[in-house]
């Protein structure tokens, strides 16, 4: 697999940088001088979608550049497994593999996704801020949206993204059946999948879609 293989894809669900910069200054009530403009990062979040906050954000994750330009086809898949690292140097978790809407196979993102302030924007009318508090005593990490806004008004919905894991345990003494989660069961055709659709099945594995979050501001430091 060569690097001129690698096609773009969450890249390619955004307009423009150009429109990002201006939707932060459209942004709905959110106080903006207290963040600066960034290159976009995304958040891989749970949630029901009419929420304006929740609990479980330890359960999200982070990418902190675009993850579309750095994955590979599904049909390069044997040549990811055989080295087991993508091109562009991130390592391929055959337990832990993501998908995203144009069937390319993605490095997954990192978890958790860290407490504090984000601007976020799902590159239609709503920009605003995203606050992820701390774990309670229990794990658990609540978050919250200003302006009323809710998980649906931040979401990228042409941006999909799903994570498979095996759906059994992965034990050594069962490698077929450990094995059978594999990117070379995924389907072929249906991509790119609808935006705001569901992400396909794939024989083996459990799937777990995830809204994609455009991060384009974070709070200025002292």
């Amino acid at each position: 697999m060569h690097i001129h293989h690698l096609v773009p894809s969450i890249s390619r669900c955004l307009l423009s940088m150009g429109f990002l910069i201006l939707a932060v200054s459209h942004a709905s009530g959110a106080d903006t001088t207290k963040f600066k403009r960034i290159e976009p990062q995304f958040i891989a979040a749970l949630g029901d979608p009419a929420a304006t906050s929740g609990n479980g954000a330890q359960a999200w994750g982070f990418w902190d550049q675009d993850p579309g330009p750095r994955a590979c086809k599904l049909d390069h898949y044997p040549q990811l497994k055989a080295t087991g690292v993508a091109p562009a140097q991130w390592k391929f978790d055959a337990s832990d593999w993501w998908l995203e809407e144009h069937g390319l196979i993605m490095e997954k993102p990192t978890f958790p996704l860290a407490a504090g302030k984000y601007l976020v924007t799902g590159d239609r009318e709503t920009t605003t801020v995203l606050t992820v508090h701390p774990k309670d005593k229990n794990g658990n990490q609540r978050w919250e949206l200003a302006d009323g806004a809710t998980l649906n008004d931040v979401t990228h919905l042409g941006c999909r993204s799903a994570r498979y894991t095996p759906s059994t345990s992965n034990k050594p003494s069962n490698k077929t059946t450990a094995n059978a989660c594999s990117p070379a069961n995924a389907p072929t055709k249906g991509f790119p999948v609808n935006p705001g659709g569901a992400m396909p099945a794939v024989n083996g594995c459990n799937k777990q879609d995830y809204t994609v979050l455009i991060v384009i501001g974070l709070p200025v430091t002292r």
